[in-house]
């Protein structure tokens, strides 16, 4: 897991992992906390693994604990998600069973109460058919506290892409998985629990749109990148989120040409498709 400057959530998520049944090798990617998070995890869960990186790399800490790993399948959390007993072995049956399939999207229940997630219902509803996993579909898209993966297959396409540093990087990540002809689909019998703070989070909605135009330039069409930039642009002449959205796009657009590689046909089809658009 990746965390930075939430030491009490953090040490509240590490006591329910560590009690699961399955007994799962915990490691924290500390990105550069400045309020002790480190310190902490040292003192109090000396069995856990820290990585102390020296600046934050936003969802780029994943990629380093990846790396830093030897195990065949890696589950990821936040330090506000944590994973049902039992859900770990049903993800490593499953993953031990299916070989073309490099990323398992759990389903995920909310607070204390355990409400389903919105987001379930979205993937289930997904319109790329059963995956090969009884119950599973086929997406395009989960949640990265909630999601279990083929060391090597995350390894394979570079894992979360360094252009895009925090926002919509789950999108970019299974596009790629997709397009090297990895299986990526959502299993509703793994299950995570997920209690995100109700703090507000300043300029996330700007964050995550720039990072979906840059998705558009790195994978998508041409014409599907272009029509999205206008759009955006047209938006920015009346809303401060879409201006930053384009204030902070438009630097980085250089190095997105440069790292361009569209998907390919088959896995467009499936994103058009996913979006609603005509294949």
């Amino acid at each position: 897991m990746a965390t930075r400057d939430r030491q009490r959530t953090l040490a509240a998520t590490l006591e329910r992992l560590l009690a699961l049944p399955e007994e799962p090798r915990v490691l924290v990617v500390d990105n550069a906390s400045r309020d002790g998070t480190a310190a902490m995890v040292t003192r109090s869960f000396p069995g856990v693994q820290l990585l102390r990186l020296p600046v934050n790399r936003g969802a780029l800490a994943r990629n380093e604990g990846v790396k830093a790993l030897r195990t065949p399948y890696v589950a990821f959390s936040d330090d506000d998600s944590w994973w049902e007993p039992g859900a770990l072995r049903t993800a490593v049956d499953i993953l031990a069973a299916r070989p073309a399939t490099g990323l398992l999207a759990a389903g995920i229940t909310v607070g204390d109460e355990g409400r389903p997630d919105p987001l379930n219902s979205v993937l289930a509803a997904s319109p790329l058919g059963d995956g090969s996993a009884p119950g599973s579909r086929r997406v395009l898209g989960f949640l990265g506290c909630a999601a279990v993966v083929r060391r090597h297959a995350y390894l394979d396409v570079g894992g979360y892409h360094p252009l895009l540093f925090f926002g919509a990087e789950e999108t970019l990540l299974a596009y790629d998985l997709a397009a090297a002809g990895w299986e990526v689909i959502h299993c509703p019998q793994v299950v995570a629990r997920h209690s995100p703070a109700d703090a507000p989070r300043p300029g996330r909605q700007a964050l995550v749109r720039r990072n979906e135009l840059l998705i558009a330039w790195l994978r998508r069409p041409l014409p599907v990148a272009l029509r999205r930039t206008a759009t955006l642009c047209g938006d920015a002449l009346h809303d401060p989120g879409a201006r930053r959205a384009a204030r902070e796009l438009l630097p980085r657009l250089p190095a997105a040409l440069r790292h361009r590689r569209p998907l390919p046909p088959p896995v467009e089809r499936a994103a058009r498709l996913v979006e609603g658009a005509p294949a």
